[in-house]
C-alpha cells in the first residue's frame, strides 16, 4: 500500500471511532447548537418537556414532568460514548455552580445496562443526578446522535438544544439557566 492510502484509511478509521453509534442513535448531521426562539408549527407539539418516566439510581420512578416549574437541563449520554465522556466534567462544573432550587439536571443514561452508567459516574466521582429510561424514549428524545442536551424553561418550553458535545462550564450556560 502506498503511504497516501494508509493515511486516508487511518483518517477514516479515526473519524469513525470519534463518533458514537447505536441502533437508534447516530451522529447528528445538524449544527451542534440550536437556539430555539421560534418553534415551527410541526415542532411545536414536541418542543415541550415530554411526559416521561425515568428511574433514579435508587430504583425509584420519577416523572420528568414532575420537575416542571424549574428550568430543566436534560443530557442524553452513554458511558461508551467518547464525546459524552469528554463533556461530563464541564456539565459537573455547571451543575455545581447552579442553584438547584431553580434548575433540575437530568443526566439520562442510554447504556444497555444502567449499572454501567452508575459505575461510570461513581468511578469519575461525579455528583450529577443520573437517570435511566423507565419506558420508551419520547419522540423529542429519539435523536440521531449523542450526546444531545435539551434545556427547558420553567413552563416546560424547549429553549435550547445542543446536538453533540459542548463545554458547559461557561457564563453562556449559567446565563441561560439563571
Amino acid at each position: 500500500m502506498t503511504t497516501k492510502l494508509i493515511v486516508i484509511i487511518i483518517g477514516m478509521a479515526s473519524t469513525c471511532l470519534s463518533f458514537c453509534s447505536q441502533k437508534k442513535v447516530k451522529q447528528p448531521l445538524e449544527p451542534p447548537t440550536t437556539e430555539v426562539t421560534g418553534v415551527s408549527e410541526n415542532a411545536a407539539d414536541v418542543a415541550t418537556l415530554p411526559a416521561f418516566s425515568m428511574q433514579d439510581v435508587n430504583g425509584n420512578k420519577v416523572s420528568l414532568q414532575s420537575i416542571q416549574g424549574k428550568k430543566v437541563f436534560v443530557n442524553l449520554w452513554a458511558s461508551w460514548c467518547p464525546p459524552c465522556k469528554r463533556e461530563m466534567p464541564s456539565i459537573e462544573k455547571l451543575y455545581k455552580s447552579i442553584d438547584t432550587n431553580k434548575v433540575a439536571f437530568v443526566m439520562l443514561a442510554l447504556d444497555d445496562d444502567f449499572e454501567k452508567a452508575k459505575k461510570f459516574v461513581t468511578s469519575r466521582k461525579l455528583t450529577l443526578p443520573v437517570f435511566y429510561p423507565a419506558e420508551n424514549l419520547p419522540g423529542l428524545f429519539n435523536v440521531d446522535g449523542i450526546p444531545v442536551t435539551f434545556i427547558f424553561d420553567e413552563r416546560g418550553k424547549l429553549i435550547k438544544q445542543v446536538n453533540g458535545s459542548d463545554d458547559y462550564d461557561s457564563d453562556h450556560y449559567r446565563k441561560i439557566l439563571k
